[in-house]
């Protein structure tokens, strides 16, 4: 009776520890945990381990985690998305000078913005499926279409690469409640731009794990003509991950043009590295069909960790993408070294 149980107990164990080891948050569980405990060592006395440290980073973390959640899915489905740090500059100018320079409500600015991110979105996914080249040279030539249009109409319209003034258009008191406000934790404030990030999270984790498109975001990443031939629409579930991505950097454009009361044509710049990056860091395979959202929202606080625990430690911030480089390299070879076992554990 005890061996048949000790038997059982072990195969528990082994089942949890599969399972454990299957998770593609596995690694950036780890390493979030060790460079918390680092910066808290090294910088807790300056202010990493107050409230108010914590908020700068949280803020880092979500203005980057809004744009990287999307694009993990979309990682997930086999695909990149070079263009989003564009759209943001693009997106942010469209809500800025539409409202200043022509009068417009910033609702009505806002809508106008969601519609064109939406449309190079459909327009990155069409050609890639539709031409069969890589998303990469896609998106990279979107990148630079878009953030060129973006600063020869702005000097046109304005004559000038910046714009303020937000503050005084219509609507933009409403605007600032829902996007750019902050929540008050015992004295510090909090940005708004958390609970957004929270939203995107819950909503992406919801859609690749409970529903039927999410299962087909996993099918298309890891073999995409296999997933054809059962059923799946492939083109149709491309499409709608690159307008998914494009909404979310609309999305980032807002919360910052209405925070800073303007927008920069350069803003976003990076953005589509630094995401893929957090993706990378959370588990996600660049190969596709494996990843989470919620290992990329680990990816994303590692990021703002690092970024403000450096400034907390009074290292220069120039040094900052060095600690970038050395964990995404990090990342990967943990990540590789799981999968690896888990593999082993399933012969």
């Amino acid at each position: 009776m005890e061996t048949k149980f000790s038997q059982e107990e072990r195969l528990l164990e082994t089942s949890f520890l599969r399972r454990l080891l299957n998770r593609p948050e596995l690694g950036a569980a780890g390493g979030l945990v060790v460079v918390w405990v680092f910066f808290a060592i090294v910088a807790g006395k300056q202010g990493f381990l107050s409230l108010k440290g914590t908020s700068t980073y949280l803020d880092v973390a979500a203005e980057l985690g809004i744009v990287a959640v999307p694009i993990s899915l979309l990682m997930i489905g086999g695909e990149f998305d070079l263009s989003v740090g564009s759209i943001v500059g693009a997106s942010g100018m469209i809500v800025t000078i539409l409202p200043v320079k022509f009068g417009w409500n910033i609702w009505a600015a806002m809508a106008v913005a969601l519609l064109v991110a939406l449309a190079i979105g459909f327009a990155n996914g069409y050609l890639v499926v539709k031409t069969g080249l890589s998303s990469f040279i896609i998106t990279l030539g979107t990148l630079y279409i878009v953030r060129g249009a973006t600063i020869g109409l702005t000097r046109v319209a304005t004559g000038r690469t910046q714009l303020g003034g937000l503050a005084k258009v219509h609507g933009y008191h409403l605007g600032k409640l829902i996007f750019a406000s902050d929540v008050m934790v015992k004295g510090t404030r909090f940005p708004i731009s958390i609970l957004w990030w929270i939203v995107v999270t819950a909503a992406a984790t919801w859609l690749l794990n409970r529903t039927q498109f999410g299962n087909w975001i996993f099918g298309v990443g890891g073999d995409a003509t296999a997933s054809r031939m059962v059923g799946v629409p492939v083109h149709r579930v491309k499409i709608t991950l690159f307008m998914l991505t494009a909404g979310s950097a609309w999305l980032l454009s807002v919360i910052q043009a209405i925070s800073f009361t303007g927008s920069d044509v350069l803003r976003g710049t990076g953005l589509e590295f630094f995401a893929i990056i957090a993706a990378v860091i959370g588990g996600t395979l660049l190969t596709g069909g494996y990843g989470s959202a919620a290992g990329t929202v680990l990816g994303a606080l590692i990021f703002g960790m690092v970024r403000q625990g450096i400034v907390f430690a009074g290292v220069d911030a120039d040094w900052f993408q060095v600690f970038l480089g050395v964990m995404l390299v990090v990342a990967v070879l943990v990540n590789n070294y799981v999968r690896e076992k888990a593999a082993e554990m399933k012969r």
